[in-house]
């Protein structure tokens, strides 16, 4: 068994972002770096950079999320960027969406844990669960895939006029560059590149938003929506 790595000290800075959650983030971080780095969700190397690489930086997404909107989190893991973006805001409606089961049980034991009330886990694939949750207004992924594929997954998922949020690392630039083409044929209307976290976190975390228009998946996932929800019509009336 993997030996849990020590917990850094707790930076100021949590204290200001969380409010009154801190507690909570807390306890969060003592289960990543126990039953997390034992699971193999995180790597025990992670750990003394836990507060400022993983909890902070997931945490100031929060500041180009609209006010009460619902978000599914692709690609959810540990809970990275979904939990600590549920904990500094209560009036969105988060689905951690995570296809390993090891994950979504971890997943489920802190959403309960910490009474997140509204997160709700949700095992499967981002393929797989289109017509069997709602669509969303946000997407958010972290470290999961370059842009082009995470688009593909992600975006099908929108409500019209959604937006996909993915942290991003220093090839932000030159992997918005790259998916242009694929994001495009995505019905994506328009991209920006996002630095949050001024007097929070340094570097900045860096977002690469991209904004779509009334047909989320463009043509390509046009049928398979349209079909999906005839589905979910048909299981409701029986």
């Amino acid at each position: 068994m993997t030996e849990a790595a020590e917990l850094p000290p707790v930076p100021e800075q949590a204290r200001e972002v969380f409010g009154d959650r801190y507690a909570d983030v807390i306890r969060y971080a003592e289960l990543l770096a126990e039953a997390g780095v034992q699971r193999g969700l995180i790597g025990p190397r992670e750990v003394p950079r836990l507060w400022e690489r993983h909890l902070l930086n997931c945490a100031v997404l929060s500041e180009v999320v609209p006010e009460g909107v619902t978000v599914c989190d692709v690609g959810s893991g540990a809970g990275l960027p979904g939990i600590p973006l549920a904990l500094v805001r209560e009036d969105l409606k988060i689905t951690l969406l995570e296809p390993l089961l090891r994950r979504t049980n971890f997943l489920t034991e802190v959403v309960e844990l910490l009474g997140l009330d509204h997160v709700t886990v949700v095992r499967g694939r981002a393929e797989e669960v289109m017509g069997k949750i709602p669509p969303v207004h946000v997407v958010t992924a972290r470290a999961v895939a370059p842009l082009d594929r995470l688009a593909t997954w992600g975006i099908p998922l929108l409500r019209p006029y959604g937006e996909m949020l993915a942290l991003k690392g220093d090839t932000a630039e030159e992997e918005l560059k790259a998916a242009a083409a694929a994001l495009s044929k995505l019905g994506a209307v328009e991209t920006s590149i996002l630095h949050v976290g001024e007097g929070i976190v340094d570097p900045l975390s860096t977002v690469v938003r991209v904004e779509v228009g009334e047909s989320p998946g463009g043509v390509r996932f046009a049928a398979k929506r349209a079909k999906a929800a005839r589905t979910g019509r048909t299981r409701r009336r029986r």
